[in-house]
């Protein structure tokens, strides 16, 4: 089931993002600021991502902001610095952003600048 997952286009990731975090009074623009910090992409190289067919797998094997390590916490059920898996481990480390910002925490905690 999970490597289903993995093969699924990442840009239909996005409005689910989104509509999680609007759903709490958040903006899309503050998801946009979440996918490429953990990624490293630049809004060119998202946008061109989202366009095309890449999947989680490839994207988030790409990842690389070493600062996403410092993810810490329970996303899903399941504390995310224990997945052994590493894309599995890439997506709940997006989907712990995304919890965050829902929950009203400032962008520079989810973002780690502190």
């Amino acid at each position: 089931m999970t490597r289903r997952i993995f093969t699924t286009r990442f840009a239909s990731l996005s409005p689910h993002c989104v509509a999680k975090a609007e759903k709490k009074g958040r903006t899309k623009a503050e998801v946009d600021a979440i996918i490429p910090w953990l990624t490293g992409c630049g809004p060119e190289e998202l946008a061109a991502r989202l366009k095309d067919r890449t999947d989680f797998e490839t994207f988030l094997a790409e990842a690389v902001n070493p600062a996403r390590a410092r993810i810490r916490g329970v996303a899903c059920g399941v504390r995310v610095e224990k997945i052994q898996d590493p894309v599995m481990r890439e997506i709940r480390y997006l989907d712990k952003l995304v919890d965050a910002l829902a929950k009203g925490k400032p962008m520079e905690k989810i973002l780690r600048k502190e």
